[in-house]
């Protein structure tokens, strides 16, 4: 039996016109995602697998207006319906990479690199339009331009809040000079694809073995002082029994590593096949299996206050000496205000950057600590886990597209990320 939950618009996935589509709610909790195109008729695909409740995660978010939303994403750029600002601005600097991954958003590998002077004017731009944003440099592989270091130093200069590089950190681990560059022209963060502490993982995903590369990377960041997040595209019987190991991995190499930023699988870009409903990865799914394996409480996962709450999730813990995770946040005391995009951009900045090195306070460090060691921990001995669940053809949901603020600067517009990356898929 199937109930209606909410109405909402969608597109077609093979032709990618704008479609009314519906979520509707199952007898085992799921809820999926409904439409018919005219031209390629019906399509459904599971967005919710009914792991925990539904409404509640949903924090009293209001469905999209029947009057809003006609037109999108075609020749999309941030509109009047957008309801949030720029937290995150990525910008494409080139499309070589040194990698020819099984799942890229960007279908890197063959190409260019974007001009410099074409760069420094889209970086410009980007901050003209969305103040000061936390501007991620991405591509193909951004690390394979010498100039990188450039641009981050003009980044800040232009008057961006913070930069991150989109990396799968080969280039850091190899060329110590290079990293070293990047973190004295004002590198913030390093966003490092990091999909498992297996060597199989990498071999499906990437290619290659390359446990021992990241392992190296994250080394070469931590000496130099610039936070590493870990990014681990979740892909479902690859990677999702591995998750634990992921957050106890990062849990030990704490200060150096600040968080881990997860993505379960979306199917734009460069993918192997269109998947079936039963291969598809949720984020209540992710969440379960995070916390069975990690051994953390699954309350301790919050909905986004600034993104739609269906598009990822955050969690923070202070990290014990026997490397157990106590939790800080817990969706049972947790308000339904929304953020706005610039409480998020602090946010991800005061929880992925690396603080900078300091005595601990002679205080206690158990579940009595004072203030000052609370807030040294908080600095030095926490861990953050994220999600964002891109959207594809197949799942895309205008409700939650004009709610992204993570945004892509695309030939002068600004662009939501699954807005930017969406393509034709067949199947599914």
């Amino acid at each position: 039996m199937k109930t209606t939950i909410r109405k909402t618009r969608s597109v077609c996935p093979e032709c990618l016109e704008n479609l009314p589509a519906v979520l509707t709610g199952r007898d085992n909790g799921q809820i999926w995602l409904e439409k018919t195109c005219p031209a390629h008729g019906y399509f459904e695909v599971p967005v919710w697998q009914g792991q925990m409740d539904f409404d509640k995660w949903l924090l009293e978010t209001q469905p999209l207006p029947a009057s809003c939303g006609l037109n999108c994403p075609k020749n999309c750029g941030i509109c009047g319906e957008h309801e949030i600002g720029t937290c995150c601005a990525l910008l494409e600097v080139t499309q070589r990479c040194n990698l020819c991954c099984r799942y890229c958003f960007a279908d890197g590998g063959a190409g260019e690199d974007l001009p410099i002077e074409k760069c420094k004017a889209a970086i410009r731009e980007i901050v003209r339009q969305c103040g000061q944003p936390l501007l991620q440099f991405s591509g193909g592989e951004p690390t394979l331009r010498d100039d990188l270091p450039e641009l981050v130093r003009y980044a800040k200069e232009a008057g961006c809040s913070y930069t991150q590089v989109n990396t799968n950190g080969i280039r850091l681990a190899e060329d110590r000079t290079y990293a070293k560059r990047l973190r004295d022209a004002g590198l913030d963060i390093v966003f490092l694809q990091f999909d498992g502490t297996r060597d199989d993982i990498y071999r499906t995903l990437r290619g290659r073995d390359l446990l021992e590369t990241k392992l190296e990377a994250i080394c070469v960041c931590s000496e130099l002082g610039v936070g590493v997040t870990l990014v681990p595209t979740v892909v479902k019987g690859v990677n999702d029994d591995n998750l634990g190991e992921i957050v106890r991995l990062a849990a030990r190499l704490t200060p150096g590593v600040r968080g881990i930023h997860f993505q379960p699988v979306s199917y734009f870009g460069r993918y192997p096949t269109a998947p079936e409903a039963k291969d598809r990865y949720t984020l209540d799914m992710l969440m379960t299996d995070i916390a069975d394996q990690a051994g953390i409480p699954i309350d301790s996962f919050m909905p986004s206050r600034c993104d739609h709450p269906l598009c990822g999730f955050h969690a923070s813990f202070l990290i014990g000496p026997d490397g157990a995770l106590k939790a800080l946040s817990s969706i049972t005391h947790s308000s339904h205000s929304r953020g706005c995009a610039k409480d998020n951009r602090e946010y991800v900045a005061r929880h992925w950057r690396r603080a900078p090195e300091e005595a601990p306070p002679a205080g206690n460090f158990s579940d009595e600590m004072d203030f000052d060691t609370f807030l040294y921990r908080l600095r030095h001995q926490s861990l953050t886990l994220s999600a964002m669940a891109f959207q594809d053809a197949m799942n895309l949901n205008i409700e939650r597209l004009h709610r992204c603020s993570l945004h892509v600067y695309d030939g002068g517009k600004i662009k939501p990320f699954c807005a930017k990356y969406l393509s034709r898929m067949s199947g599914g």
